[in-house]
């Protein structure tokens, strides 16, 4: 039987260890992966791209002329306020009253809390249209609306053709129907606090509104911006179905000149411009209210897009100054 010391200690290879590289060579070179298949992808895209564009703007059936002629004259630019205004106070309305709707939905008592479910509940089953309508038509239920004592005479009486035009009857009905909406945004918002905020809160001694108004509400912004964003954006484009109700909208505008000169394209695209360029502007401004809500969520913040075009612009910057030093060379 062989001893310890009877084998000898020869020192085995290292298969890790390796020649060190001559000095010369320097470090490896990195080569990236490539994505041939990515390239093909975009390839692709970019030519069905450019087919869309050049049959939109080669088609002499758009009338492009006929568009910058009545782009911003009187009537159009009058009923792009009427939506602009007729949107900033059904949203500022809207979520006034889905706050607290939600408040009543998550309190503990059970009638105002069922109340608050069935208004929601109502109100998103039924199709935005037929509530417009329905509005339009409430002097068919409502010939007067009287204030005094209930079962008991009437002090004032009021004609309800007279109270509601058109353009109070879309901006009642819009708005009741976007409460049921805000008010789910602003509940979902509130839930997606984490509880231990509250019993932070309440272990600091503040109390349920303050705590509310102070402490998860901020938090839960977070949340509600993006949807409440969302909403802004549908209920401008939502704003073009008061134009049943006779509302001198941006759509209802457009139609009143194409049912007089017959252009109906070069006019519906007239509109459809406005509400992309009212659109886009929506969109940077919820772009930058999300990084504002977004501050201690995050290690950094989303990039702007100025901010993401940057470095591209850079490098196409330095190719342009070394393909210029080479050409003077």
């Amino acid at each position: 039987m062989a001893t310890p010391s009877d084998v000898t200690s020869t020192p085995l290879p290292n298969p890790v260890a390796a020649e060190p590289p001559p000095e010369s060579a320097g470090p490896p070179r990195i080569v990236p992966r490539r994505h041939l298949g990515r390239w093909i992808a975009a390839a692709i895209a970019l030519l069905v791209l450019a087919m869309v564009v050049n049959s939109v703007v080669r088609n002499d059936a758009f009338q492009w002329e006929v568009v910058g002629q009545y782009f911003t004259t009187a009537a159009v630019l009058d009923g792009l306020l009427l939506t602009l205004w007729l949107t900033a106070a059904v949203m500022v309305l809207a979520f006034l009253l889905g706050t607290g709707i939600a408040v009543l939905r998550l309190s503990s008592n059970p009638v105002l809390r069922s109340l608050s479910w069935g208004y929601v509940w109502i109100f998103r089953s039924t199709p935005l249209l037929v509530q417009l309508l329905f509005w339009f038509n409430i002097g068919a239920l409502y010939p007067t609306l009287g204030l005094g004592i209930p079962f008991g005479p009437e002090f004032v009486s009021v004609r309800t053709v007279n109270l509601l035009g058109p353009t109070l009857t879309a901006l009642i009905g819009l708005t009741l129907h976007e409460t049921a909406y805000a008010a789910e945004v602003v509940r979902g918002g509130i839930l997606s606090v984490d509880a231990g905020q509250t019993e932070a809160a309440q272990a600091l001694g503040l109390g349920r509104w303050r705590t509310l108004r102070r402490i998860v509400v901020p938090q839960a912004m977070r949340s509600i911006v993006p949807t409440a964003g969302n909403m802004l954006i549908g209920t401008l484009k939502g704003t073009s179905i008061v134009s049943v109700l006779a509302v001198h909208d941006l759509l209802f505008s457009v139609q009143l000149i194409y049912n007089r000169t017959y252009q109906v394209i070069p006019l519906l695209l007239v509109a459809t411009v406005w509400y992309i360029a009212v659109t886009s502007v929506l969109s940077v401004g919820q772009f930058h209210v999300e990084r504002y809500y977004g501050r201690g969520a995050a290690r950094a913040l989303a990039p702007s897009p100025v901010a993401r075009l940057r470095p591209w612009l850079t490098v196409a910057r330095a190719r342009t100054r070394r393909a210029s030093g080479g050409g003077d060379r």
